[in-house]
């Protein structure tokens, strides 16, 4: 199995809408398989195929309670709202108090394509949300409001420039 190099803040991949997935079962496995030696060795809670630079609508998670995948997921549900701080593994060693709906469900097929739903509170609801978004080319730099990605963007600027010491 192969560990990607995950994508970045700043990488065009990350802000392209990724392809509806065709392909046969066996490649699946390989690339699924390899994302989730990829997420845990970063070590993260989920990751979308393009935060390793394949523009494909898949991803996978594990919130602790075991591995699980969505190909081609849309999120079909939402509602409540809960503030987190959330980060992410494209941008790495930032957090910030995202507001996102509290609940989620999102549908859309196993490996073999069989049609799949999960859902959740909290946890489940932010991490469906947060991988959709990556398949939709979306950061959580969006989700911020206008002045705090603002200050966000200049935080990661002088990170890159080594002006800040983070992880």
């Amino acid at each position: 199995m192969a560990i990607y190099p995950i994508r970045t803040f700043g990488d065009p991949v990350l802000r392209t809408n990724a392809v509806k997935v065709s392909d046969d079962v066996a490649s699946l496995e390989r690339l699924v398989s390899d994302m989730l030696e990829t997420m845990y060795e970063a070590p993260g809670v989920g990751l979308a195929a393009p935060q390793i630079g394949i523009s494909k609508r898949v991803f996978v998670a594990d919130i602790g309670e075991g591995p699980f995948i969505m190909v081609n997921p849309e999120i079909v549900d939402v509602s409540g709202s809960w503030t987190f701080d959330e980060g992410c593994l494209s941008v790495p060693g930032f957090y910030w108090p995202i507001k996102r709906p509290g609940y989620a469900k999102a549908r859309g097929f196993d490996i073999e394509g069989n049609e799949i739903e999960f859902e959740g509170d909290e946890l489940m609801g932010r991490v469906l949300q947060h991988e959709i978004d990556h398949l939709n080319g979306m950061l959580l730099l969006e989700r911020l409001p206008r002045r705090a990605k603002k200050q966000a963007l200049r935080d990661i600027r002088e990170q890159s420039l080594g002006l800040v010491d983070r992880p």
